[in-house]
């Protein structure tokens, strides 16, 4: 009987992992066959492998550039949210103030909030910010919109990961707090040398969801850019859905090379996002 029970559970797994990975290997299969192929064939091989095809799609999209935007995109945010996220999970989990968990079931209650609701209202606001670089004489752009500020600084404070370094920091010893406090150590000091140490898999953790986020990203940079100059590599994706068309066997190729960086970071993370929500629903 135990014996049936884990083979079932296996089978599930397995069939799991299959649902999960077949996409992706469609997406690759697909980038290495030519259109035709793409439209009448039925097989999942292609009858010879075609290269051309990765080429063609860097060529005829400006990915260096959009590479390099998201790159400063991804960066950005990236810091922006391992200081904020840590500053107010240190602050919801350790700190007794008025009001604190009033707040913070107010910062969750924004994650119910669905991203085109905001969309409009955000886009005003941002219109009518002054640029600073305008202001010296560095950009024609006299607010923020289809600038790196409108891209990056909206998106420095993330409610989910607040949430999750605030349930990882719950689970660290009082004792240590304690002790540091009696040592004359200051918060930002214990916040620095014991809870950051303490807490590297989740903090691995929320670097990797904001890198993929920021990655991944599309309404938003759609929304607030104007020039080819500042578009992120999703934006690019868009190019080969046109009116006349989907060129399905270039936009796969793309779509591979654009979801390659994020495969590898993850197999380099995994161990410490599986630590990460280990972790998080233990109690002091």
């Amino acid at each position: 009987m135990k014996y049936l029970k884990q083979s079932s559970i296996h089978i599930i797994l397995i069939l799991g992992a299959v649902t999960m990975v077949l996409p992706f290997f469609w997406m690759v299969i697909t980038s290495f066959k030519t259109i035709g192929e793409v439209i009448s064939s039925t097989s999942w091989v292609p009858n010879q492998i075609n290269l051309d095809n990765y080429i063609e799609a860097w060529e005829i999209v400006p990915f260096p550039r959009y590479f390099f935007n998201t790159a400063i995109i991804v960066s950005a945010v990236l810091v922006g949210v391992l200081i904020t996220s840590a500053l107010a999970a240190y602050a919801f989990s350790r700190m007794e103030f008025r009001g604190r968990d009033f707040i913070f079931m107010a910062f969750l209650a924004t994650m119910m909030i669905p991203e085109p609701v905001y969309l409009v209202p955000a886009y005003l606001i941002l219109s009518s910010l002054p640029n600073p670089d305008y202001l010296i004489g560095l950009s024609q752009k006299q607010n923020w919109i289809d600038t790196y500020y409108a891209l990056t600084i909206p998106w420095m404070a993330n409610v989910f990961s607040i949430f999750l370094l605030r349930q990882h920091f719950k689970t660290i010893p009082q004792d240590l707090f304690d002790a540091a406090t009696i040592d004359g150590s200051s918060r930002l000091g214990i916040l620095w040398r014991i809870v950051a140490p303490l807490s590297k898999p989740a903090l691995v953790t929320v670097a990797l969801f904001s890198i993929i986020g920021s990655w991944n990203s599309f309404m938003w940079p759609l929304v607030v850019t104007n020039s080819e100059d500042m578009r992120p590599i999703q934006v690019g994706l868009a190019f080969f859905a046109q009116e006349q068309g989907t060129d399905y066997h270039l936009m796969m190729a793309a779509a591979t090379f654009c979801t390659l960086p994020l495969l590898i970071l993850y197999f380099f993370a995994q161990k410490q996002i599986i630590q990460s929500f280990a972790r998080s629903g233990l109690k002091d």
